[in-house]
């Protein structure tokens, strides 16, 4: 009986020693980026990419050794990335302490007037790499100028801006108000001008503009401050007509459709005299002049207010002979 205990605990024993396949350490090497993209704006490249947040083995990436970013030439008939990296120039990016975006700033006027491949790779501390990141080829070119002689003035539509391009171009244009920590992208243009019809009288604003052409970027013209002031008449009323009514001469036009309108007045001609004022305070554009005689011959014209205290010009005359 002691030898059968003996043999099956032996049994046991083995048993328990054989739990599975031998686990081998974690390499982790960084997963390569795949998102790597290039803009040229003012002076500089702007290369941006992401460290993944996994290994290749599909856990958290917690150290990373190295990022290499490499710009340089393609290499003749037929691309290998070993011969490419020989001679391409090395972009000194700091190591990040986390996974995530980053981006690299250099200035192009090493590499204006060629063709370069740019691409990065991310080592662990050990060195080991999972390859590059995806190539972009990309064709450096001039900067691109920056706009200049930025300028915004209050007009009747809103704020007026304007400024001065040396090349054909699209434009960014830029705003932000005192509600806003960083200025927000308005609107795009074709030509070196844009009207704000958004701002609002007795605001403050600060606009600023970028010129684009296909990968490029100006840097940013201004901003350029301002606090448009309402000084400008209403337009002046239009589609005066006059029709005869009873013992009246019926008046309507055209609404204007400036928000701070205040009223409409009307001025009468009788018989050639002069044009005199009969009505002021007007809120709608129709009016009925009771004060006529038969026989007589009376001319009108209807002119807009605005809150400012300013007036129109004088709208068409009408003309009309009551029977």
């Amino acid at each position: 009986m002691a030898v059968i205990a003996g043999i099956a605990g032996m049994v046991l024993l083995t048993g328990c020693g054989q739990i599975g396949e031998p686990l081998y350490p974690a390499l982790k090497i960084p997963s390569r980026a795949a998102d790597l993209t290039v803009l040229e704006h003012g002076d500089n490249l702007e290369i941006d990419f992401t460290i993944p947040q996994l290994t290749t083995e599909g856990l958290p990436l917690k150290e990373i050794g190295s990022v290499e970013l490499r710009v340089g030439p393609g290499t003749g008939n037929g691309f290998s990335a070993e011969e490419w990296a020989k001679t391409a120039t090395r972009i000194d990016v700091p190591t990040p302490e986390n996974p995530g975006p980053v981006k690299a700033v250099i200035p192009v006027s090493k590499f204006v007037g060629h063709e370069e491949i740019i691409a990065v790779r991310i080592t662990n501390p050990r060195g080991r790499d999972a390859g590059w990141s995806n190539f972009k080829i990309f064709n450096v070119q001039p900067p691109l100028a920056t706009p200049t002689g930025l300028r915004a003035a209050a007009s009747p539509q809103g704020v007026q801006l304007a400024w001065r391009t040396l090349v054909p171009s699209e434009f960014r244009i830029f705003r932000k108000t005192e509600q806003e920590q960083k200025p927000i992208l308005l609107a795009t243009a074709t030509q070196p001008n844009y009207v704000d019809i958004s701002a609002e009288y007795g605001k403050t604003y600060q606009y600023s503009v970028q010129a684009l052409r296909d990968q490029l970027e100006s840097d940013v013209a201004g901003p350029v401050n301002i606090t448009p002031i309402n000084s400008f008449p209403p337009a002046v009323p239009s589609g005066l007509t006059a029709s005869a009514g009873l013992g009246a001469v019926e008046l309507a036009w055209n609404r204007n459709t400036e928000a701070d309108l205040k009223e409409y007045r009307i001025l009468r001609s009788e018989g050639g005299a002069p044009f005199v004022e009969i009505a002021h305070g007007l809120e709608t554009p129709v009016y009925s002049d009771h004060s006529v005689q038969a026989g007589k011959e009376y001319r009108y014209e209807v002119f807009a207010v605005g809150q400012n205290g300013q007036p129109s010009a004088p709208s068409a005359p009408v003309e009309i002979q009551i029977p």
